[in-house]
């Protein structure tokens, strides 16, 4: 007899966290200075017979040879199990300067099985702009592997068709930056909030000595994302002025009234700010039990017919007892969550539990499903 157990399970996740000073390097970053995203596309060769043999590898391995002054008869096919296409990306990061190197990630975009011992050929990285900004070429990494049998049984772990070249590429140029123009410069809140960007304004303001009441300021909030500081023209100036700002603690301001829950994984999220007006839950267990028998249905006794086996299903479904609790008026996240565990809800409940409260105009927070 097989029987099946229709079970709910998911996690909940608490936190409670008290908005502690923060630096202002850990919640802006500057306008304009930022990474540049760069791709291309190369040929990995010296695979053990992991390769590929596809139309666009053979077209890329012709090119290359023709790059070298060598031309195949085009009735020729070569056999290439030990070379692969691959696309080749990188992030070029502000400020990096002509000769220095940055890392690479190599994945096969055909039929290799891995990339494992091979080796990227000179590739190109262009920038959106199609303009080259760095050169790869190297020995790959591949932290996966795979292996198959003559029966065609296959194993594999990881990922073997990703690798990595640590400073396998050699920056060739740098992408402007308009750091050191104007007269000011703009710190972008990671999370933009209105009350963040005043209270890192008048920070800045305290700090450096401003007077806002006398209409001299260093620091004013343009949005809720974004802040203006007056800078020293001068670069060097402006580095160390940049040195001193980004170390300078502020409180940032609470976040919103939110439950966030993920319904791919069950997780539930509550902020600490979450709070509940008047209302009464009731709350059931349910248990459904599905059982298989199987049995052998024999012919009569005139020997008419012939035997074979049915399947016959039970379906079981067991209510418990029902309960009910209250909720008072500007109930916690800490009520909540003990109101819930001494009702003997399962987490993967309180999911329903809070969509009824907010349905009911009783959750004071946004409820967001992800």
């Amino acid at each position: 007899m097989k029987t099946y157990y229709l079970v709910l399970t998911c996690m909940l996740l608490t936190i409670s966290t008290s908005v502690d000073a923060q630096r202002i390097k850990d919640v802006a970053s500057i306008q304009g200075v930022r990474s540049n995203q760069l791709v291309g596309y190369g040929l990995v060769v010296g695979l053990p017979g992991t390769g590929e043999q596809s139309p666009f590898t053979e077209q890329s391995f012709r090119t290359m040879l023709s790059n070298f002054g060598i031309s195949l008869n085009p009735n020729t096919k070569p056999k290439i199990k030990n070379v692969a296409a691959v696309a080749v990306h990188a992030s070029l990061p502000a400020f990096i300067k002509p000769g220095q190197t940055i890392d690479v990630t190599v994945s096969s975009v055909g039929e290799a099985s891995s990339l494992q011992g091979g080796t990227l050929l000179q590739t190109f990285l262009r920038g959106v702009d199609g303009r080259v900004y760095a050169v790869a070429q190297g020995s790959l990494v591949v932290s996966g592997f795979g292996a198959e049998g003559g029966d065609g049984s296959r194993i594999v772990a990881n990922t073997p068709t990703v690798g990595r070249i640590p400073n396998g590429a050699m920056v060739e140029q740098t992408v402007p930056s308009g750091f050191a123009n104007g007269d000011s410069l703009t710190l972008n809140l990671h999370y933009p909030d209105f009350s963040t960007a005043k209270r890192l304004a008048d920070t800045i303001n305290e700090r450096l000595g401003a007077q806002p009441d006398q209409g001299y300021t260093i620091a004013e909030p343009i949005d809720a994302a974004s802040v203006r500081v007056t800078a020293p023209r001068d670069r060097g100036q402006r580095v160390g002025f940049l040195a001193t700002l980004e170390n300078f603690q502020f409180e940032p301001a609470d976040a919103p009234a939110r439950v966030v829950i993920n319904s791919r994984t069950g997780t539930i999220v509550i902020g600490q700010d979450v709070r509940l007006l008047p209302a009464a839950i009731t709350h059931g267990g349910l248990t459904v039990t599905i059982s298989e028998n199987q049995q052998v249905s024999q012919p009569n006794a005139l020997g008419e017919g012939e035997t074979v086996v049915t399947t016959r299903s039970i379906v079981d479904v067991d209510m418990s007892d029902s309960r009910m609790f209250k909720f008072e008026p500007g109930v916690t996240l800490d009520q909540l969550v003990r109101a819930v565990n001494e009702v003997g809800a399962a987490p993967g409940d309180l999911m329903a539990i809070l969509e009824a409260l907010r349905q009911a105009g009783a959750l004071r927070g946004e409820l967001v499903v992800i």
